[in-house]
């Protein structure tokens, strides 16, 4: 065998012999073991229940119930009358401080807006002081 016909055979063998190819994996089976999903709806309603209530919770003691988009805590709790009203006056004063705290950015940028603008027709007026003065010589 000649030496050219060697290394031409030697390029055409791969090096850990055939060209890969992966097995085939078979199908999955059915994700779900459940058969309630071969029940007609009337079936399935009896089976799961029409009616799931509102979700609850109980957090610390205190019992919540989510009720028209607000958690709300059911009576028995470990809240006093005494301690709603504290709550209630600090969050009305809580909201008249965040009011106060609006008006004055709203100040704030009111007086940042009218600086800018002086400060920009300054400036305009300064560069035709100096266009003037440049056209004057």
């Amino acid at each position: 065998m000649s030496k050219q016909h060697y290394m031409t055979t030697l390029v055409k063998m791969p090096l850990f012999g055939n060209t890969f190819s992966p097995k085939k994996t078979p199908p999955r089976k059915s994700a779900s073991l459940s058969n309630l999903h071969t029940l007609d709806r009337s079936t399935r309603e009896i089976e799961l229940g029409l009616e799931y209530g509102a979700p609850a919770m109980t957090i610390g003691g205190q019992s919540l119930k989510f009720e028209d988009g607000q958690w709300i805590a059911e009576s028995g709790g470990n809240v006093s009358g005494k301690d709603v009203q504290r709550l209630k006056k600090r969050n009305l004063q809580l909201e008249e401080e965040n009011n106060l705290l609006k008006l004055k950015i709203d100040l704030l940028l009111d007086m940042l807006s009218e600086t800018t603008a002086e400060s920009h027709l300054m400036e305009k007026e300064l560069e035709e002081v100096k266009n003037h003065q440049r056209r004057a010589k």
